[in-house]
């Protein structure tokens, strides 16, 4: 399977829904490296972990996660935006640099998240 193996950071404050996509994650075969709740944890989390490819709640407790994806471009990491609003009117919203990332609305299944994680690597691989 294309994503066996991958270490995955995820950032999620919604503790049920991270418990869910952890598992999904492992019955794709891929490993959680470390789960954030709050911007302040995961930015020290992007900052100083190993990990292959990220998810980010786009909203955090109210605080938008755009400086995390911000540390994960520097570092060469893609990532993929999960979020609870439309699909429509987010790209618009996201900062310039952002935009072409992939975006999974909530809810989701697990093909659509292997999807989102498969379009963020070749994406990434792609420029």
């Amino acid at each position: 399977m294309l994503l066996s193996g991958l270490r995955i950071l995820v950032v999620e404050d919604e503790w049920f829904l991270a418990i869910l996509v952890e598992e999904y994650l492992i019955n794709l075969g891929c490993k959680v490296v470390a789960c954030a709740a709050r911007l302040e944890d995961a930015l020290e989390k992007a900052r100083t972990l190993s990990f292959d490819i990220a998810l980010l709640d786009v909203n955090l407790a109210g605080r938008l996660s755009y400086p995390v994806a911000e540390v994960l471009r520097e570092r060469d990491v893609p990532f993929v935006f999960v979020t609870g609003y439309g699909l429509s009117t987010l790209p618009g919203e996201l900062p310039g640099a952002l935009r072409n990332t992939p975006v999974l609305a909530k809810p989701f299944v697990q093909d659509e998240l292997a999807r989102a994680l498969q379009a963020a690597r070749h994406g990434f691989a792609t420029g």
